[in-house]
């Protein structure tokens, strides 16, 4: 009878749990949706011809587009061709931001992209494969009248790919070509009020630099930087979220140590999962607010490739160690051939990773997709880390249709026990499936929730309501997996309720002071629990 009442208690306990966590996770998407405003903004700049004559043009001043002090300007190439105006002496200049604005650190990264103006013309037409050559420079200054400071000076090559939907014919002169967009430049801090971009196109008949690459009229850049509101409330929700992850650890990992055995493998991981959770919610960031921290991106990128990859060996492990009939167990080595691909596709990730945003620390001009060598370089990291990836859900699937179809046999084992010991049982394999759900319904809410955010306009508008699609989608995903690791060590922490000696001989059938865990797996000191006595004993007839 007492067993009946502590199963009804606990599966009571359990639903009270699932019901506060679905209500945390209700206000984490509204917290993006209805507070935050969009993730990012994207502001488009017009470049402006500047004249530059002076000799060394790598010592020159820097140009600007406008101000005071702005640069002697060309309305068009038609003019420089008139008051004979070389090529090499014309500077597009970009100033950062727009007139009567500024940047900001909680801006926190700038994302820059190209789109080339160029018109068709007969004696001077875009060849196939073009490429263009781009002398670029960055600076800043924090007060209008301060000098410019400079960042970086890189010279960057960038294939063109572009159509021509008329007939090339003299009528057709004049008309456009269909570029794609470019990469330009990745910048991981905004650190400072003004930059100044200076884009050069050197034209070198000899060496073929900057030849047949059509008639170009205008340089575009696209800036997509973070919004401050957004970055506030990110920051907001890692400041809380830190704590909270860490008092259910230092809770969970006090609840195992006092175990009279040692930690077994399941609650290791899970103890790891909640660490790697823990990394990505230190609030880090906001140090970047003061400091020029431009590795906070690739920072950012390595912090979830060791959530992500903890995450994806935990649910191999979680469902080995539910494996009754499994004879290795609580060895992390049974699982090698399951997180072998795990950490090979980490690996090829990490790779990619530092040949892109590693490279971009010190030339925030470079792009691993602008060469045949790194693209191929590129795609062979990816499709080898998307190799990885199916084998593992191959796997992962495996052993899940393998968990089920044991439990299905455990079950018709249960009418024979005495009420009591047969709610134990049901809880833990209520519990189990418990968890399942909730990983199925982790996972699809984030391929859902990412699959609309790209295909919606990034907003909702229900009356005077408007619901910031894209933002609740980050609020939304980051706090729901802060609520899955925080669910799992609160329903898998050992349990420390011990039963009498009639008890346990009579309704529960175990062991005088035995321990009931939550999960099935686990191996006491004193010997196996009783799922796994069960499971032994049904294997062995």
């Amino acid at each position: 009878m007492a067993g009946a009442i502590i199963e009804n208690m606990s599966t009571r306990k359990l639903c009270i749990v699932g019901g506060i966590l679905l209500v945390l996770q209700v206000i984490a998407f509204l917290v993006g949706g209805l507070i935050a405003p969009s993730p990012t903004t994207a502001v488009p700049y017009m470049s402006v011809k500047c004249i530059d004559v002076r000799k060394n043009h790598h010592k020159a001043k820097w140009l600007m587009p406008w101000g005071p002090n702005h640069c002697k300007k060309l309305k068009d190439f038609d003019e420089a061709v008139s008051r004979q105006i070389e090529a090499n002496d014309i500077v597009f200049a970009v100033h950062i931001p727009l007139p009567s604005k500024e940047m900001s650190p909680w801006f926190q990264f700038m994302l820059f992209i190209m789109q080339l103006d160029i018109a068709f013309k007969m004696d001077n037409d875009l060849k196939e494969n073009a490429e263009i050559t781009l002398d670029v420079s960055l600076a800043y200054r924090d007060d209008m009248f301060d000098d410019w400071e400079e960042i970086a000076h890189a010279i960057e090559i960038r294939k063109l790919k572009c159509t021509f939907g008329s007939p090339k014919t003299v009528e057709s002169e004049g008309r456009h070509y269909d570029c794609d967009f470019l990469p330009f430049m990745e910048i991981g801090s905004v650190a400072h009020k003004y930059y100044l971009i200076n884009i050069r196109l050197p034209v070198n008949d000899r060496k073929g630099i900057n030849v047949g690459i059509g008639e170009i009229k205008d340089i575009r850049l696209v800036g997509i930087h973070q919004n401050g509101g957004f970055t506030k409330v990110w920051f907001a929700m890692k400041t809380f979220l830190t704590p909270s992850i860490l008092i259910i650890m230092v809770w969970y990992w006090r609840r195992i140590t006092l175990m009279t055995r040692a930690p077994v493998l399941l609650e290791k991981v899970i103890f790891a999962l909640g660490i790697s959770m823990t990394f990505i919610n230190i609030p880090v960031e906001w140090f970047s607010i003061g400091f020029d921290w431009t590795w906070m991106l690739l920072f950012g990128d390595i912090r979830q490739g060791i959530f992500y990859a903890m995450l994806l060996s935990f649910w191999i492990i979680f469902c080995g160690e539910h494996m009754m009939d499994q004879n290795e167990r609580n060895r992390l080595s049974g699982y090698w051939k399951q997180v072998g691909p795990i950490a090979v596709g980490s690996f090829c990730l990490f790779v990619f990773d530092m040949c892109e945003r590693g490279v971009q620390l010190k030339n925030p001009f470079y792009s691993i997709w602008t060469t045949e060598v790194g693209t191929e370089l590129a795609m062979a990291f990816i499709i080898v880390a998307g190799i990885c990836l199916c084998l593992y859900f191959l796997f992962l699937c495996f052993m899940v249709f393998q968990v089920f179809r044991n439990i299905s046999g455990k079950q018709s084992s249960l009418p024979a026990m005495s009420k009591a010991r047969r709610l134990h049982y049901e809880g833990l394999i209520f519990r189990f499936k418990f968890m399942m759900l909730i990983t199925l319904a982790c996972a699809a809410m984030t391929v859902i929730f990412f699959i609309v955010s790209q295909v919606t306009e990034g907003h909702w508008k229900w009356g005077d309501i408007t619901i910031q699609v894209n933002s609740a989608f980050f609020t939304g995903i980051y706090g729901m997996w802060n609520l899955y690791v925080f669910a799992l060590m609160f329903l898998y922490a050992p349990s420390h309720k011990n039963y009498g000696e009639d008890q346990s001989n009579g309704d529960l059938g175990v062991n005088s002071g035995e321990e009931l865990q939550l999960t099935t797996t686990i191996t006491h000191v004193d010997g196996p629990t009783e799922v796994y006595k069960l499971a032994r004993k049904e294997a062995q007839e």
